[in-house]
């Protein structure tokens, strides 16, 4: 990412929050990483603060020009020393950090006047600042294990670029955007359904934020009947299929006799179900006894296809598992809802996302399928 007319920015003072713990929870096959007991004391620990960090680093040629208010250590002041950021410390928190310091770190920072109150984490996150009262623009930099409101940027560089839209004074447009999370009453009942939180004011641009996921719509049924019935068919022997999380790929275990694991991954071999709601350890145990391939569909509104209640395939599963080895199945009212936007690559490794931009082959249908196009 490289901008330019630098002398032309506007000075931004910046609320940082980053909630340390978030996403850890991802390659565990954890639902969340909410009401866990994380014990982390350095940040290569914190999934936050290296997704925060990628975004930051973009943003460095213009430290002269960016003010920070944060809360101290994996709150915020840390990264923004290791980046030499200055930054004016308004909270103190002491590891492991509760939803409660969020709050009370977010209310510190609005009395600082900030323009934006950058924060890094997931739905759980947004619940606080929503509990707290916030009223500033926020931008979220998605770094938990499910991202179902629409306050987040599509990733770091996104938010890099949208703040610095925010210094340039070309006018960015700020609309409300709801805040919603997993009901963790209807997951135990074996319901996945989204719950209203509230709402947040965010800078709006299409093609950097995120839409808030949407499900598929009771016409979309059908069409997973057919999809489901073509990749059945076509299921090769002596290889391992994971099939990952959304009602699709349910519906396709469906198919073939299974009940599908919500939010989770599992694993078909031969007909045979050899394993459920897998973490990324087990993952790598398996691909590394078979053929490996990965039936898995995208976000709906959003257009995610990895990087979002996917974190068990991390980049280097990903990476020996192969782009050639994902088999995309998605509804064509699904790809259409997306108005043209991009399936989004969210891995956490840059060099990975860049690699695999592209056309893909996405299944939509028996016997039908479409070439879609994946970015950053």
């Amino acid at each position: 990412m490289k901008f330019e007319n630098n002398s032309c920015l506007h000075h931004l003072h910046i609320g940082l929050l980053i909630n340390p713990v978030a996403g850890l929870g991802g390659e565990l096959a954890f639902k969340g990483s909410d009401h866990q007991q994380w014990q982390i004391s350095v940040a290569e620990q914190s999934r936050a603060y290296q997704r925060c960090y990628q975004s930051l680093k973009l943003l460095q040629p213009y430290k002269d020009r960016l003010n920070f208010s944060c809360a101290n250590g994996l709150m915020g002041k840390q990264l923004l020393q290791d980046l030499d950021f200055e930054a004016k410390v308004v909270y103190q928190t002491n590891l492991p950090t509760q939803a409660e310091d969020t709050i009370r770190a977010a209310q510190a920072l609005m009395q600082q006047n900030i323009d934006l109150l950058l924060f890094v984490g997931g739905d759980g996150t947004a619940r606080d600042l929503c509990t707290a009262g916030v009223s500033c623009p926020v931008l979220g930099i998605p770094a938990g294990v499910k991202m179902h409101s629409g306050v987040f940027a599509l990733n770091p560089e996104s938010a890099a670029e949208i703040i610095y839209k925010l210094m340039s004074g070309s006018g960015v447009a700020v609309e409300q955007a709801e805040v919603r999370d997993l009901d963790e009453l209807a997951l135990q009942q074996g319901k996945v359904r989204a719950q209203f939180y509230g709402e947040l004011s965010i800078p709006i641009d299409t093609k950097l934020i995120q839409q808030m996921k949407c499900a598929s719509p009771e016409t979309d049924e059908l069409v997973q009947h057919e999809i489901a019935a073509f990749v059945s068919e076509r299921l090769e022997t002596d290889v391992v299929y994971l099939f990952g999380v959304g009602s699709t790929c349910a519906a396709i275990m469906q198919k073939l006799g299974f009940e599908h694991t919500l939010l989770g991954f599992d694993a078909i071999l031969n007909g045979e179900l050899i394993g459920q709601d897998l973490n990324s350890r087990q993952i790598t145990n398996l691909i590394s006894q078979y053929p490996c391939k990965v039936i898995l569909t995208v976000t709906g509104g959003q257009g995610v296809l990895l990087g979002r209640g996917n974190q068990q395939l991390t980049p280097a599963i990903l990476q020996q598992i192969g782009r050639e080895n994902l088999w995309v199945v998605a509804t064509p009212h699904k790809l259409k809802s997306l108005e043209g936007r991009a399936l989004v690559l969210d891995t956490g490794d840059a060099s990975l996302n860049k690699a695999w931009c592209g056309l893909i082959k996405v299944t939509t249908g028996y016997e039908q399928e479409q070439l879609y196009y994946v970015g950053q």
